[in-house]
């Protein structure tokens, strides 16, 4: 299931299925979907984290066979989060993998739990990467990296990912407390300020 959390213009959205690595079904996709759209007019601030050690494997491995694993309703989320006006941060409670990777790079900021691993492994399984993902990837990691994670089917360590620059930091403490205090400074100032801050980066 996903939850949503709602704090004065900070939206916090958590995966919850432990006892299946956080892995998606079709509605909880469309959940994720729902929350980040409607987050573009709703929150100042975005998270997305999970239970358990591990913050997503992605779809669902029956949903997968059915047609989850290429589904437009990744891109659709992905998109969304894109598109949000003010900060957006996955907080990685764990691994992540396949197509949850699209939610993650979409995010303004990712930072991470030690111990966790960042991979993809479309080439293994037969798959193609959802469209902007590798783009997306190769703009924060170049294309060589690019290609170890989605071609070469790396499995990368949380800590060499923070040298790579996909990760942005590593938290040994309250990983959640950690998104709150990085976006303290866009839930203070006024909605129009952070939109055009962020519009003079991207």
């Amino acid at each position: 299931m996903i939850r949503l959390t709602q704090e004065d213009g900070l939206w916090i959205a958590t995966i919850d299925r432990p006892d299946k690595a956080n892995s998606l079904t079709a509605p909880m996709l469309e959940d994720l979907c729902r929350i980040a759209e409607d987050a573009l007019t709703g929150a100042r601030c975005l998270v997305l984290t999970g239970v358990g050690k591990v913050f997503s494997a992605g779809a669902d491995l029956e949903a997968a066979r059915a047609g989850l694993a290429v589904s437009p309703l990744w891109e659709r989320l992905s998109g969304a989060i894109v598109r949000h006006p003010g900060l957006t941060i996955c907080a990685m409670n764990g691994t992540v993998a396949g197509g949850a990777m699209g939610m993650a790079l979409a995010c303004d900021l990712r930072i991470s739990v030690p111990g966790a691993k960042v991979f993809y492994p479309v080439m293994k399984l037969g798959f193609l990467p959802q469209p902007s993902d590798p783009t997306r990837l190769a703009a924060l990691v170049g294309p060589a990296r690019a290609k170890m994670i989605l071609m070469a089917g790396q499995k990368v360590p949380v800590d060499e990912a923070v040298a790579w620059g996909l990760v942005d930091r590593l938290v040994e403490g309250d990983l959640l407390e950690t998104a709150r205090a990085l976006a303290a400074d866009t839930l203070g100032a006024e909605a129009s300020h952070a939109r055009a801050i962020k519009a003079l980066i991207v």
